[in-house]
């Protein structure tokens, strides 16, 4: 099988890579790799990836790198039309690996992990699109998702999920709730609210389940809102979501599942596209079913699971 590597540069001299290419390459299968210098490498390169996987040079494209560069490299290599036998695969490499993690992928073991591209059969995966941008996992925004933003990432490292909570304390006075209305199919919601995701996947800044029901092959996108809690219930609220996900708070959520979503504002609302942020008054999100074939692990985010 061939291989090609996108990896992220700052992962270029990493002795796991190193030996996860090698143990591959030792099982017999090619891997060729190109290592992004700059911004827009990544994508660039998935462009290529998809011409010569047109040509029968390449088999499989293997994003290396954390969400970002999982989109990034996803998102090209869709716009660039891949062929049918063309197939997907991730060498997670980031803080965090949400969308890696949530499908089962041995993220402490890079070999296992690409290995899996030669081992399994591909799975057909659905991708959002926000205002024609591709997600692969998932779309937070409103207070809850500025809180992810804007948390220093060694305190996460050290404080995981509590890191968040105390980020959520110390902005509280600084952060207001947005406001917005959001339509879908049998779905008409408008009013303040403290957190919004749209997910394809399940969970996102490191771990904080925000769409728990959401799978990757049913053509649809889980929505969540949280409304407007009003002083320490809205702290309260925002700690058991960073710390235990959205199903800790069910009682206080409205949601609902839609091929799309349009979001209206008089505000701009700032959102996080699988870590890019983007910010709009109004939106369509819409989800591309089947989309991309993609090596994963055992995941509970197929209808089939």
């Amino acid at each position: 099988m061939k291989l090609r590597l996108i990896l992220h540069g700052k992962a270029a001299r990493e002795p796991r890579v190193r030996a996860a290419v090698h143990a591959v390459r030792e099982d017999g299968h090619e891997v060729s790799v190109r290592v992004t210098w700059e911004a827009g490498d990544a994508g660039r390169f998935a462009t290529e990836a998809v011409a010569e996987a047109r040509n029968g040079r390449i088999d499989a494209i293997v994003a290396g790198g954390g969400d970002g560069t999982v989109n990034e490299v996803f998102a090209l290599a869709l716009a660039a039309n891949p062929p049918e036998p063309c197939s997907f695969g991730i060498l997670p490499l980031g803080t965090a690996n949400d969308f890696a993690r949530s499908n089962g992928l041995p993220v402490d073991d890079l070999a296992a992990c690409l290995r899996l591209v030669t081992t399994t059969v591909p799975k057909p995966i659905d991708i959002g699109t926000l205002n024609g941008r591709v997600f692969v996992n998932l779309v937070s925004g409103g207070f809850g998702s500025r809180v992810t933003v804007e948390t220093d990432p060694e305190l996460k490292r050290r404080l995981g999920g509590l890191a968040y909570v105390v980020t959520g304390v110390t902005r509280f006075r600084e952060l207001s709730a947005s406001r917005g209305r959001i339509r879908a199919e049998g779905f008409d919601w408008e009013g303040s609210f403290v957190a919004l995701a749209v997910g394809n996947g399940r969970q996102a800044g490191g771990g904080i389940v925000l769409c728990p029901e959401a799978r990757l092959d049913d053509g649809l996108l889980d929505l969540m809102i949280v409304p407007e809690l009003v002083g320490d219930a809205r702290l309260d609220a925002l700690s058991q979501l960073f710390r235990q996900g959205a199903a800790a708070i069910s009682s206080l959520q409205v949601t609902t599942r839609s091929s799309w979503f349009e979001f209206e504002s008089d505000e701009e609302l700032s959102v996080n596209l699988d870590g890019e942020p983007v910010r709009s008054r109004t939106f369509r999100i819409e989800c591309r079913p089947a989309a991309l074939r993609v090596h994963l692990g055992p995941t509970p985010l197929f209808g089939t699971a």
